[in-house]
This record gives C-alpha cells, sequence and structure tokens, in this order.
C-alpha cells in the first residue's frame, strides 16, 4: 500500500469538469446549429450527424487499438470536435471527405500528441484545414439557403468574403452585391451563404452569452480579436476613395468564420494562453493576422490559420505571461 500524500492547505475546490465544461459548449454551440438546420435544411443535418459519429468513432478505434486505454468519449471533446468541423463545412460537403475530416483531426490533430489536453493545435482545425488544402473545390462550393431536401446537388453561390475579395483585386461592383452588416447579423443573406456555422452572427452571439454566464471561458479572447478586426479593417476602410476596395467593418465582422472562430476555437482551453494579458496578446494577433490573410492572402478566409499559427505561439505566450504563484505578491512597476 503506497503513502496518502497531501499537500499543504488551502485547496481550491470547483465544480468544474472536463465534461461539463464540454457539454456546455454543445449547448452553447444548440442556437447555430439550429440556424444551419434553419438555413440549409437536410445537408446540414446529414454533415453534422456524420461528422459527430466519424470523430466519436476514430477516437473510440484509436484508444482501443493502439493506445490501448479506456475510451474517453463520455467527456465530451470528440463531440464538440465533430460538431465545430461540420459546422467549418459546406452544407452539401461529400461524405466520404467529412470521415477523412474527421480522421484527421481526431487522429492527427488530437490522439496522435497524447489525446485531450496533449494537443497543441484546436483538433477541428487540422481536419478543416487539411480539407481545405486537399480539397479546394469541394470546401469552397458554398451552398444558398432554402434548400431543404437538397444535399450533393444544392446550387452554389459567392459568399460575401469572396466578393470582399474580388473588389480588392479590383471588381468594382462586388462590394455592391455584398449583404448589409443588419442582414449578416441575422442570416439574411441566401446568395452563398458559406459554411454551416457562420450564416448566422446573432446565434454565435447567443452562444457566446451562455458560455460566458456559465464562465465556461472568459470575454478576452473572443472580444480582443473581434475588436482588432474591426479597428484594422476600419482603417482599410477609411482609405476608400471614389472606387471602394474594402468594405465596411461592421460587414467584415459578421462575414464568414470570424465570430465561430473567435468564440468557439480560438478560446479552447489546451490551445490558448492561460492568462487574461497573454489571451488578450493572443487575440490581437489573431485578429491582425486574420485581416492580412483576408486582405492580401491566397483565401478569402484566414481565420483558421490566424488561430492555428497562433496556437504554435500559446507556449511562448504562456512563458512570457505567467500566472501569479499561490501566495507570491506581485512586483511592483
Amino acid at each position: 500500500m503506497g503513502n496518502l500524500i497531501v499537500s499543504l492547505s488551502p485547496h481550491a475546490h470547483s465544480n468544474d469538469s472536463v465534461k461539463k465544461n464540454m457539454y456546455g459548449v454543445v449547448i452553447a454551440l444548440l442556437p447555430a446549429l439550429l440556424a444551419s438546420f434553419y438555413f440549409f435544411g437536410l445537408g446540414s443535418l446529414i454533415v453534422c450527424l456524420v461528422s459527430v459519429a466519424a470523430c466519436m468513432f476514430f477516437e473510440w478505434a484509436i484508444c482501443k487499438g493502439f493506445l490501448k486505454k479506456d475510451p474517453t468519449l463520455l467527456d465530451g471533446s470528440a463531440i464538440v470536435t465533430g460538431l465545430l468541423l461540420g459546422m467549418n463545412l459546406p452544407s452539401n460537403f461529400p461524405l466520404w471527405m467529412i470521415i477523412v475530416g474527421a480522421l484527421v483531426a481526431i487522429g492527427v490533430g488530437k490522439m496522435s500528441f497524447g489525446g485531450l489536453g496533449h494537443n497543441p493545435f484546436n483538433p477541428a482545425l487540422v481536419g478543416r484545414c487539411f480539407l481545405l488544402v486537399s480539397f479546394p473545390t469541394a470546401m469552397t462550393s458554398w451552398p444558398k439557403a432554402a434548400q431543404w431536401t437538397s444535399y450533393l446537388d444544392a446550387e452554389t453561390g459567392a459568399t460575401p468574403l469572396a466578393l470582399m475579395k474580388q473588389a480588392i483585386k479590383g471588381d468594382a461592383d462586388a462590394l455592391s452585391q455584398i449583404p448589409t452588416a443588419w442582414d449578416m447579423f441575422l442570416g439574411n443573406h441566401p446568395d452563398g451563404m458559406g459554411a454551416m456555422g457562420e450564416v448566422c452572427a446573432l446565434a454565435l452571439l447567443l452562444g457566446l452569452c451562455f458560455m460566458l454566464w456559465r464562465k465556461i471561458i472568459t470575454w478576452h479572447i473572443p472580444v480582443s480579436i473581434i475588436c482588432t478586426v474591426f479597428v484594422f479593417s476600419g482603417l482599410l476602410w477609411l482609405t476608400n476613395g471614389d472606387k471602394p476596395t474594402y468594405a465596411d467593418p461592421f460587414q467584415v465582422i459578421f462575414a464568414g468564420g470570424l465570430m465561430l472562430g473567435a468564440i468557439f476555437m480560438a478560446t479552447d482551453y489546451v490551445t490558448s494562453p492561460m492568462t487574461h494579458k497573454g489571451q488578450l496578446v493572443y487575440g490581437v494577433a489573431i485578429g491582425l493576422l486574420t485581416v492580412i490573410i483576408r486582405n492580401w492572402g491566397a483565401y478569402p478566409e484566414g481565420m483558421s490559420f490566424a488561430i492555428l499559427i497562433m496556437n504554435a505561439f500559446t507556449p511562448l505566450i504562456n512563458m512570457k505571461f505567467k500566472p501569479t504563484r499561490f501566495g507570491e505578491v506581485p512586483e511592483a512597476k
């Protein structure tokens, strides 16, 4: 019988757990999920179910077959990864590609590093970026809304981000085709709506409010990302002359995956900094990188790449901004 070692008091007590927080994220995603079902119908349901099922299967199979340990399905992390991966895909995405993306997300992005708590990169974004690089045509064919019974034959159109990119390249009429910021906030832009999880900013903000209320996350990362994109996009917008090139900053923050990424993926516990100061630096850097990639990169969207880049810098940020040890008096500045 080994000795029971108890550390010195005081002891911290909390009702939080990985399982509780993960299922809290699932609840926070419900408004966006319902919005995607409303706008895309059958295709949205199929993509989400296949993505979640594939992520759960691969986590179970890898735990049993390779790591030789009990599966961790009940902690909810595989469900969250599956939902976020599905919400980053078009609603007409081929099923076999979803399964490949789930394998990369769980097998490469998570389990190859030892599972939850050890992965340096957000697994859903690893899967999403792999699919974008491997199958660019399928990943950028965005269905229009209100096609309830269609799936692979859904009609596609240009997204607001694609139109913004066209304007930067010199298309004088592109900005006039972009829905208003209010329409994008509500999800009222039926032509080329984008990925399932980015169609309605209101639904995503409801999820943010829930997570802040439940103290699942803090405001530092999402607010710093959104404010940074707004400020730098606003500065570019102010440079517009007689021939507008840059979109209104309100349109920019409601377009694409900015809200989804800032609220649900950049805030991942494992891959984001521990301290509030570090989170602010992390968020500002993600926002700035997103603006740079969107305006001067090869792809219209830059949120996923920006988050993954800053995931790699998280250990350095944690080294710079270390939490105060219990009982330690902060140095006077």
